[in-house]
């Protein structure tokens, strides 16, 4: 994302009265999906559009551009230094997680500076103006799990925010919740809900609680900026039961190429290059294969996107600040120049701008559920145990007619 000085640069150049959601609207389309195993029967929510023009602009990029490096893209991983640990509004016991960004080899991203933006978006008052992507992210991950036929005792929502999934659950489906964030401040603004619920500061990367505790763990567009995902998964199967199940979402590598790109030349054209400010995103194959070695099963993995159209970029890049999105990557400019900063805007009209004078922002979602391994669930049948083969299904009828004349 966007680091706050180059918003405030982008304000002075294009001053523009913003009234609360009035200069965006959604456009909201399911990309596919990508089944290892467990069908999952999801439905889809869908938010009033903002806007008139619905159509999805043409991705124009030059093919001598890598599509992946950005400047303001959302990160996948972070690394974590120390945190000092403060309970908020909890009656669990406190718990005190402290890292060290040379304890792992992963050490992209300053987890303290998220912390502190992610602090300082959910104190401005204007803070739920910003919430509406990850309200709707929230509320497909609820969907997701009102779609498993059974009750949750016990439940984790890791990276929750200001309670973005739970204010869609209702008791009869999870019965007690606990709610962990980075952010002391998210916790404290979190909606209120009906299910008992517990708040705690926590560090993705160190769940501090026992193997075996939660039977349902969520996540919802926070595991973007873990340092080490392979490890969190292990320790999300780790605190999940037996038969447990975890449904995340986090985004995915297309998020926001309009703005990659435009920035990309317009630093190409001003300075005679250009920087890779943050990290590719994980591809969906190698979020199912990181699921699969951590432990889990019965993988559904499948991507969607969602598209908000803005009046032009500076007002993308004010929206990615107030969701605490800002870039935290330790290897991050520390300058932008003003004339880059134009030009980016300019090809960013030119290139994805709408008739209706407005410009897209996308962003790829994956959607990903993982089941704990238990005796109970069902396994696939042997090699070789099959009756039928598939070289006969165009002979089905043929085959039935003789089995009914055998009976007969």
């Amino acid at each position: 994302m966007v680091t706050p000085w180059a918003v405030g640069l982008a304000l002075t150049v294009c001053r523009r009265a913003l009234h609360p959601c009035s200069h965006r609207h959604m456009v909201l389309g399911n990309r596919g999906w990508h089944s290892l195993g467990k069908k999952h029967l999801g439905a889809h929510r869908s938010l009033p559009q903002r806007g008139a023009n619905s159509s999805l602009p043409q991705r124009m990029a030059y093919s001598s551009l890598p599509q992946r490096m950005a400047y303001s893209a959302l990160p996948q991983r972070g690394a974590y230094s120390s945190l000092p640990q403060r309970m908020a509004h909890s009656s669990l016991p406190q718990i005190m997680a402290y890292s060290s960004s040379t304890e792992s080899a992963f050490n992209v991203f300053d987890r303290k500076m998220k912390r502190k933006q992610r602090n300082w978006a959910a104190c401005q008052p204007n803070a739920q103006q910003y919430d509406y992507l990850k309200e709707e992210v929230g509320a497909r991950i609820a969907d997701r799990v009102f779609d498993i036929a059974r009750v949750f005792p016990f439940a984790l929502d890791l990276g929750c925010g200001k309670g973005y999934i739970s204010k869609h659950l209702i008791k009869e489906t999870v019965e007690k919740l606990v709610q962990a964030d980075m952010s002391e401040k998210a916790l404290k603004n979190s909606v209120p809900t009906e299910i008992p619920t517990n708040n705690i500061i926590v560090d993705e990367e160190f769940i501090p609680f026992k193997d075996g505790t939660f039977d349902l763990v969520v996540s919802s567009l926070s595991l973007h900026w873990v340092n080490d995902l392979p490890r969190t998964f292990h320790e999300i199967h780790r605190v999940l039961k037996e038969d447990g199940v975890f449904i995340g979402a986090m985004f995915g590598g297309e998020t926001l190429y309009e703005l990659r790109c435009s920035l990309q030349l317009a630093e190409i054209e001003r300075e005679g290059g250009f920087s890779p400010h943050v990290s590719p995103f994980t591809a969906v194959t190698d979020l199912g294969n990181l699921l699969g070695s951590s432990g889990f099963n019965m993988l559904t993995v499948d991507t969607d996107e969602i598209q908000v159209h803005y009046p032009g970029m500076f007002e993308v890049m004010l929206d990615l600040q107030g969701m605490g999105e800002s870039s935290c990557s330790w290897n991050r400019r520390s300058l932008l120049h003003r004339d880059s900063m134009i030009a980016a805007a300019a090809i960013y009209q030119e290139m994805y701008g709408e008739k209706d004078g407005t410009v897209p922002a996308t962003f790829e979602i994956y959607y990903m559920i993982g089941w704990k391994p238990h005796a109970s669930q069902a396994k696939p049948a042997k090699r070789g145990s099959a009756s039928a083969s598939f070289a006969d299904l165009g002979r089905v009828n043929e085959i039935l007619s003789k089995i009914k004349g055998k009976e007969n």
